[in-house]
């Protein structure tokens, strides 16, 4: 629950939650939940809640409801504030009766607003695009949440300004879309990176441009670049020295594009981000193409899963390499076909979030793309989706280890330690030794669902296909090359390397940082 409720705060996304709590009365003590703090007796596990929830309380008395919950709900109901909120209950306080009063159990409608952006932040707004002449627009989780998607393509396209679209944005735009360039940032695509490092002005639109977005700070090198950011968070509206213009992304688009007109960027701008996309397009086609490999590459792998998925349908994803695989090479058709967590890089997530997205959508069919690494920390979520026949197409991307941190760490000098299945050897002490017998494709048939192995392409696309029509939850086991890696395309990460190291290997990753740090920028 707490690592659900940290998303969820960090995402902006409403979520109750109702944990049971230390008795109020105190005399059955120590209970599940209490920590026995020397210094205080109210203390409970529950307290680690309040750091990750926008509004925390302890209901000691069931009338306190009467007040707890009216403030819950304008918490879950408001744009900017929302995120986990927590009502602890003590356990025998929730077996409790009291009297309310009849009114308190109304129907009632919470209204989400629609915030307008004030009128001479939108002017200053306006004057600055109007003053620039390579702009580029980043599209974040924002514009998605204010069902913004049309809105921001008729923008885009009137104005000629290209589109990059952070991890919670990508569905913002159609992947066709002429003025779309694709994922921005670290995990970002080839065209996207080299408009934002030119961008004279950068626009933020539901984006909190973090560091994944900006390149830790490396992505814009523009010498007088500047932002304006729409966001309905003051403090997501303020970030880079930007104009600030607090509003929601839809409203805000609308009223700024009636400021601007007729104004468009020049011809030549537009041509140079038709041939960046082109180019882009070009390098995505490689990336994807069949190899005949086997095992496959996970590109390959993307790809195929791709084909196979309808325009409505919706892939799953979180932790691992393949975030920023699909981040770069997932050609989005609908603004909610494309649902990927990489808060806490959250190894875990993708199988019970993938539940979560079939109840909500039932009528969608389900991707969940699933390393073997991250299929480990949950896949009990299998038998819940059996049980209450929401049915998962989940397809487990073997790789034989934890290849995204076993590559990170192979690119700062430390060689990749522990990061693979292997015994530990008991003639070097290292977990270099044999491959561990591990198949979790038979795990997973065991959690009850359908099984379908593949090695290459064509028999990838037999399993998707007979996974489709499976009567339940089906898993499509497919092995893939760790050493197959989509490259980055000129976008900087900040991962510190250590300074002094024996290790020639990490003595290279160091200058190589110490490289990158040079392009970092501080915006007032």
């Amino acid at each position: 629950m707490v690592t659900g409720a940290a998303g969820a705060t960090i995402n902006r996304l409403p979520v109750l939650l109702l944990p049971g709590d230390i008795f109020g009365s105190r005399l059955p003590a120590p209970v599940l939940q209490q920590l026995e703090s020397p210094y205080s007796q109210d203390v409970s596990v529950n307290d680690c809640f309040k750091p990750i929830s926008r509004y925390w309380d302890r209901i000691y008395r069931p009338e306190q409801l009467l007040s707890a919950l009216p403030e819950a709900m304008r918490v879950l109901t408001s744009p900017a504030e929302t995120g986990a909120v927590t009502l602890a209950l003590p356990q025998d306080v929730q077996a409790e009766a009291a009297d309310c009063p009849v009114g308190f159990f109304e129907p009632r409608v919470w209204t989400v607003p629609r915030v307008r952006g004030d009128a001479e932040s939108l002017r200053r707004a306006a004057a600055a695009v109007r003053a620039s002449r390579r702009p580029v627009i980043i599209a974040g989780g924002g514009v998605l949440y204010s069902e913004a998607s049309c809105a921001l393509r008729e923008f885009a396209q009137r104005h000629g300004i290209p589109v990059a679209e952070t991890q919670a944005g990508k569905g913002s735009m159609d992947w066709e879309g002429p003025m779309a360039v694709g994922a921005a940032g670290v995990t970002g695509t080839s065209a996207a990176a080299a408009l934002c490092r030119d961008a004279d002005l950068v626009i933020s639109v539901g984006c909190r441009l973090s560091d994944f977005t900006t390149g830790s700070k490396t992505a814009f090198q523009h010498a007088d670049v500047r932002f304006i950011a729409i966001n309905v968070v003051e403090m997501d509206a303020f970030k880079q020295g930007a104009v600030p213009v607090l509003a929601d992304a839809r409203a805000a688009l609308e009223e700024l594009g009636g400021l601007l007109a007729d104004f468009s960027t020049a011809d030549d701008y537009r041509a140079r981000v038709h041939a960046l996309r082109t180019d882009w397009m070009t390098e995505a086609e490689r990336l994807t193409a069949a190899t005949g490999a086997a095992p496959m590459a996970q590109a390959e792998v993307i790809a195929a899963v791709n084909r196979a998925a309808g325009r409505r349908d919706v892939v799953v994803c979180a932790a691992g390499s393949m975030p920023g695989d699909l981040h770069k090479l997932w050609r989005t058709t609908d603004p909610k076909g494309y649902h990927v967590e990489y808060g806490y890089s959250c190894m875990g997530y993708e199988i019970a979030g993938g539940l979560g997205v079939k109840m909500a959508a039932p009528d969608r069919t389900v991707y969940v793309m699933v390393g073997d690494g991250s299929y480990l920390m949950m896949a009990q979520e299998i038998v819940t989706s059996v049980q209450e026949g929401y049915p998962l197409i989940i397809v487990l991307v073997d790789s034989g280890g934890f290849a995204s941190i076993g590559a990170l760490s192979r690119s700062v000098g430390s060689g990749g330690f522990g990061t693979d299945y292997r015994a530990r050897n008991p003639a070097t002490g290292a977990l270099d030794g044999d491959l561990l017998p591990v198949d979790l494709a038979i795990n997973a048939e065991s959690l009850g669902a359908r099984l379908f192995r593949a090695h290459d392409l064509a028999s990838l696309e037999q399993a998707l296909t007979a996974a489709r029509a499976a009567d339940r939850t089906a898993v499509v086991h497919v092995p893939v090359d760790p050493a197959l890696r989509v490259p980055g395309h000129g976008c900087w990460w900040d991962v510190p390397v250590a300074e002094v190291s024996e290790q020639p290997a990490v003595g290279e990753a160091r200058e190589r940082y110490d490289d990158g740090r040079k392009l970092q920028r501080y915006f007032p």
